[in-house]
Order: C-alpha cells, then sequence, then structure tokens
C-alpha cells in the first residue's frame, strides 16, 4: 500500500473557476455534456466554484499536495479542466497542447508553467500549440491516457487526437501509441480517452464494449494482463457516469483513486473490491463540474516531476 509508483503523482495542479458553464464550443462533439434549466448561470457558476474548492481541500486532507490557481477570466468556460493543455514528465519534461476548441486555447497560462520551473526541477519545455493553425490537435492526458510504467500512451481516435500530432508527442517523450476507435451506444466517437479508461498501478478501469475492433479490444487487454493488472471491465452506463475518469495518486499514507461521487456510485461491490486492494477510494461531489462533459481526473493535472 504505501509503495509508490511513477503512475501515481503526489502532487496536482487544479484551476479553479469563478465563470464555469459548459462549453458550447465543445458541444457538438462531447456527448457528456448536458444543461440545466434549473438554475441560472451565477448559481452553476458559483456551485462550480464551490466544489472545486471544497474537492481541493479534500484531496490536500488525505495527503496530495494541491496547487490551486484562480480562472477570474470569463472567455474560458472549460478552465477547471488543465489537463488538457499541459502535462509534466518524469526527468524535467513538460509538454503543451494544441486544443480543438478556439476558446481552449485561451486556458495555457504561463504563471502554471513558471511556478512548476521555480518549484520543480524542468529540463525542457515542448510546446506542441504551433500545431493548431496546421488542424493537428492532441488535447494532453484527456486525449491520451499515459501508462507511465510501460510507456504506453493510449489514444482513442477523434477531433482531440491527431495521430501526428500523437506520433510526435511520442518519439519525443517516449511513449508506444495504442491507437483504437470507441464509439458510445449512438455510434458516435468517445471524444476523450481519459473517460474510457483509467490505468493505475495494480488495476485498469477501462469501458472494452465500446471498443470496436475485437482484435485491438483483445490486445489491450492482454497488454494490461501481462503487466500484472487487474482489468476492471466498466458497462457504457457506468462510462457515462464518469467510472473511468479516475486518476490514481500518492499520499503519504499510500496510493489513493480520486473519482467522483457519480462515478463511485456506478461502481459494484467487487469492483471496490479490487481497487481497495491496493487503493483508497476518494470520492469527490462534483455534480455541477460534470455538466462540461469531464470529471475529477480532467480536473487534476498530475505533477510528475522532481520538487526542487
Amino acid at each position: 500500500m504505501d509503495r509508490r509508483s511513477a503512475q501515481a503523482p503526489a502532487s496536482v495542479i487544479m484551476i479553479r473557476p469563478h465563470h464555469f458553464s459548459p462549453n458550447e464550443e465543445t458541444a457538438k462533439d462531447n456527448a457528456f455534456q448536458q444543461l440545466d434549466i434549473i438554475r441560472s448561470r451565477d448559481e452553476i457558476a458559483k456551485d462550480a466554484y464551490d466544489e472545486a474548492s471544497k474537492a481541493a481541500k479534500t484531496l490536500e486532507d488525505k495527503g496530495v499536495k494541491v496547487h490551486i490557481f484562480e480562472d477570474t477570466g470569463t472567455k474560458t468556460p472549460d478552465s477547471v479542466f488543465p489537463n488538457n493543455w499541459f502535462s509534466t514528465h518524469p526527468g524535467g519534461h513538460v509538454a503543451i497542447y494544441p486544443m480543438y476548441a478556439e476558446n481552449r486555447r485561451l486556458e495555457r497560462r504561463y504563471d502554471v508553467i513558471e511556478m512548476l520551473k521555480s518549484e520543480y526541477r524542468v529540463q525542457d519545455i515542448i510546446d506542441y500549440s504551433g500545431l493548431e493553425p496546421d488542424g493537428l490537435f492532441l488535447e494532453g492526458t484527456g486525449a491520451m491516457v499515459l501508462d507511465h510504467i510501460d510507456r504506453t500512451a493510449y489514444a482513442i481516435k477523434s477531433n482531440r487526437t491527431d495521430p501526428v500530432a500523437l506520433e510526435r508527442f511520442c518519439t519525443h517523450f517516449g511513449y508506444e501509441p495504442m491507437v483504437f476507435d470507441a464509439l458510445d451506444e449512438k455510434g458516435k466517437a468517445i471524444y476523450h480517452t481519459n473517460v474510457l479508461m483509467c490505468v493505475a498501478t495494480d488495476f485498469v478501469m477501462i469501458g472494452l464494449d465500446m471498443i470496436t475492433n475485437a482484435l485491438r479490444r483483445s490486445e489491450i487487454v492482454k497488454r494490461f494482463e501481462t503487466s500484472g493488472r487487474d482489468v476492471i471491465a466498466l458497462t457504457n452506463d457506468q462510462i457515462a457516469r464518469f467510472a473511468g475518469n479516475a486518476l490514481e495518486l500518492q499520499s503519504n499514507k499510500g496510493r489513493l483513486l480520486a473519482l467522483s461521487k457519480t462515478a463511485f456510485e456506478a461502481l459494484k461491490a467487487d469492483q471496490i473490491a479490487i481497487i481497495e486492494q491496493s487503493t483508497t477510494i476518494i470520492p469527490l461531489t462534483i455534480p455541477t463540474i460534470e455538466l462540461a462533459g469531464g470529471s475529477v481526473r480532467c480536473m487534476l493535472a498530475g505533477i510528475h516531476l522532481l520538487p526542487r
């Protein structure tokens, strides 16, 4: 339980939104987004602010270091999901990503990068955002789910994941790309890989039924089983309730699994039992933020860097 893992960061960056709302620019290809016709826009924004604040405090109380930044701008409705525009990697490497929706490009904050450089050992920064004018997008650890142990980048084909950009990232950062198609029950492509699957140290949670190619599905399962992980197959309904959108973290008392209360309540007893063999489950209550089509994993940008 106390064994540290390359898969589980001990610190995260969160963005606390002051003007949250579901993003109209991303609604076309994000089937997880929902409308709230009961609350006013200001009420939704306040509730999202409160949910992010409470989530950050819960993680800190559990021993995770949280660097929280405020977003007071009115043109970045998805700013609460920073994992899409940057990622950090062992060895002191940072990547900045090209974003599909134009208003999401405004989320990139160089005060975040400067904080990383001042408090952690950063050796280099590779900025892929210049690919945007060419229509090449790769939305960070939303588009990719990274297995830091086996050095594999799992990625669903979508508007948010261009194979050229993915290949460049994998070449620079030393991952093998594992690309596949995944569709929901209506035949719509899953917009981000991290709503379909979570890779932890000792287990993986994955919506296998959504992977359309049976051979590729078997290959993915075999790869995880070969690495010694338990494979927890999630149903389509569990995926819709964000059970795949979780992140393993490291505290001073052991490893944790951060996920939403919505996701936790969708899990079955036998699935929870497997997860609790190696992690402590931390459910976070964020129903307002989930209106935007993302959940806990999207809110947490893990820091895989050594502190100064």
